[in-house]
């Protein structure tokens, strides 16, 4: 079952799905996961919403998994368990347990 969960702490939805996603992985507050990957990005002299910036924070601490050509939605059905971070053309989501 699919829940929506918007970790912004005003609720806005704008174009922070790293952050968010981040934080939600890990665990951590939209706060927390902002000055991590702010803290990463300006190291390499780069912007926070970058996509290089983002993946290179992500190598950094995960492990990156091959090129599906399913959707979420089938990627969802096929992984129950865990915890991922899905990144697609100009956005990322994560996948936690289900339970």
């Amino acid at each position: 079952m699919y829940k929506y969960m918007n970790a912004n702490p005003n609720g806005n939805d704008i174009e922070d799905c790293a952050i968010r996603a981040i934080s939600v992985a890990e665990r951590i507050t939209w706060d927390e996961a902002y000055i991590e990957l702010s803290k990463s990005a300006r190291k390499m002299g780069l912007m926070i919403n970058s996509v290089e910036a983002i993946e290179k924070y992500l190598d950094k601490k995960y492990k990156r998994v091959p090129i599906r050509v399913e959707t979420v939605g089938e990627f969802i059905d096929t992984h129950p368990y865990g915890t991922y971070l899905i990144t697609m053309n100009g956005h990322i989501t994560v996948l936690k347990n289900r339970n």
